[in-house]
């Protein structure tokens, strides 16, 4: 079972979503996606199979919740640096979002 220590390991951020588009190679549906988390990390990729609830021209601008401290994962010829966080839900992946604009980089505490 997971400790509270072992979920403090994980270092989760906010990030603005700066750029989205179609992931022509992935096997399943998804974005690749640009984040902005700020000073201290910087801009990020990450593939995100969302395609079923948001468009990409909506998803600019958006801030999202991400791991930043997984290695990176290669998918397809794409490196996806940051995980980012959603349920899955009847019509598919929904993103976990703060309720209100905060600072990119602010760490989920």
């Amino acid at each position: 079972m997971p400790t509270v220590e072992d979920f403090l390991k994980l270092d989760i951020r906010v990030g603005t979503i700066i750029e989205a588009n179609k992931f022509q190679k992935a096997i399943k549906p998804a974005y690749q996606l640009k984040i902005d988390f700020g000073k201290e990390i910087g801009i990020k990729k990450s593939s995100a199979q969302i395609t079923q609830v948001y468009q990409k021209e909506d998803l600019i601008g958006k801030q999202i919740l991400a791991v930043v401290n997984f290695p990176p994962r290669q998918i397809a010829d794409f490196l996806s640096e940051v995980l980012v966080l959603g349920t899955y839900s009847e019509e598919g992946v929904v993103l976990i979002v703060p309720d209100r604009t905060v600072q990119n980089g602010d760490k989920l505490g």
